[in-house]
């Protein structure tokens, strides 16, 4: 199992803006970086990975650990002989800060919600680039990260990725019987690993079909 704990990515202010509802670009009245301020101090960034082989067919996907039915999944892994399978966590201090703040200030603490999406969102970013890197002096790329609950993929398969990284033993990342994670601010996700020369699928949030969704990109 490999653990990582990258240097912080940089921000970007304007996600931040777009997951607080600001879509306009307004943030009168919005104490921006006073927020990032104090998330600097609590933020810890963590993530766990490993590789594992992949058998995409149609709408059912074997991860060698565990087998899911899903065809979005499928798509997104087909081609793939091998897939990234990785947990990230910005930490349980951004739970806390946001906790409080909802008791004095509902409008600071709904800003650094939006530090603390814009945060794990960017952690992933950053962390599949650094992937990609490694993989294209193999010929290799990594497809875009798909997690449980996107499209038809079940919530309910984190527990098979919570249990085949063994989230909380390396990285303090825990499981509710509700599927909600602790700390709030963290994602799992899959990424299928194929010849860099097979091209890129798009984006999840092209083959999410929950359009609603305010984090829609």
């Amino acid at each position: 199992m490999n653990v990582l704990s990258p240097a912080e990515p940089p921000v970007n202010r304007r996600e931040i803006l777009r997951y607080a509802g600001c879509r306009g670009g307004g943030a009168e009245g919005l104490p921006l970086e006073e927020c990032l301020r104090l998330s600097a101090g609590v933020l810890s960034y963590r993530v766990v990975w490993e590789t594992f082989p992949v058998s995409a067919q149609e709408d059912t996907v074997d991860l060698g650990f565990a087998r899911v039915r899903s065809a979005a999944l499928a798509r997104s892994l087909a081609g793939c002989g091998s897939a990234l399978v990785f947990a990230a966590t910005v930490g349980l201090g951004m739970d806390r800060l946001i906790a409080r703040y909802e008791r004095v200030s509902p409008s600071t603490a709904l800003l650094l919600h939006a530090v603390g999406t814009e945060r794990i969102e960017s952690l992933c970013d950053a962390f599949c680039r650094g992937q990609n890197t490694a993989l294209a002096e193999k010929g290799l790329a990594l497809r875009p990260r798909f997690s449980p609950g996107y499209g038809d993929l079940p919530l309910a398969f984190q527990r098979e990725i919570f249990r085949a990284l063994e989230c909380e033993k390396r990285i303090g990342l825990t499981l509710t019987d509700s599927l909600l994670m602790s700390p709030a601010k963290s994602v799992t996700a899959i990424a299928g690993i194929a010849s860099a020369c097979a091209g890129r699928e798009s984006a999840p949030c092209a083959q999410c079909g929950k359009a609603d969704c305010a984090y829609r990109g």
